[in-house]
């Protein structure tokens, strides 16, 4: 698992060795896209791009998708998609978590396994796959949204989230 520290020059060499450690060249557009997770987990593609933008000016929205792919790919950022929404990315990776995402805003917020090894489940039947992996999503409301709801707010209406609602796994601050 990628762990980060808080500070920005300590992010920026954990983040150097981890791109090196995966047979990948630093380059301004990898090192800003970790930068911008590190800042903004489960982001979205739009976000990721907004934000790398921000930090190095004129970065194409190929070029951030071909450094998400390259990510992933190299085991450094997980993609999680939940039912309903476009792709998200990651910085925890290499452990057995799950997420947790709210009904009416969107928010994601990492859960960890109860069990603590995968594939964490046991389905009753394998059809003859060699099972290493469940991906679980738990579903419900947030708590910004559960006090939306309490207060009148009518329960059924999609709200739309912010980057850090989203972060924050829909907690007010």
């Amino acid at each position: 698992m990628m762990t980060t520290a808080t500070t920005e020059g300590t992010s920026r060499e954990t983040f150097v060795a981890a791109l090196r450690s995966a047979g990948l060249r630093t380059t301004g557009p990898r090192l800003a896209t970790l930068n911008a997770l590190e800042l903004r987990p489960h982001a979205d593609t739009d976000t990721l791009i907004r934000h790398v933008r921000a930090e190095l000016g004129t970065v194409s929205a190929q070029a951030v998708y071909n450094v998400l792919a390259t990510l992933v790919q190299a085991e450094l950022v997980r993609r999680i998609e939940p039912a309903g929404s476009s792709a998200l990315y990651e910085l925890r990776v290499g452990d057995n978590h799950h997420h947790v995402v709210c009904r009416l805003c969107g928010a994601v917020a990492d859960v960890d396994c109860a069990v603590g090894y995968r594939p964490c489940l046991t389905p009753s039947e394998t059809h003859g796959y060699l099972l290493d992996e469940a991906e679980v999503t738990y579903w419900g409301y947030c708590p910004s949204c559960r006090k939306r709801r309490t207060s009148g707010d009518p329960g059924d209406v999609k709200v739309p989230i912010d980057d850090k609602q989203r972060n924050n796994g829909g907690k007010d601050d």
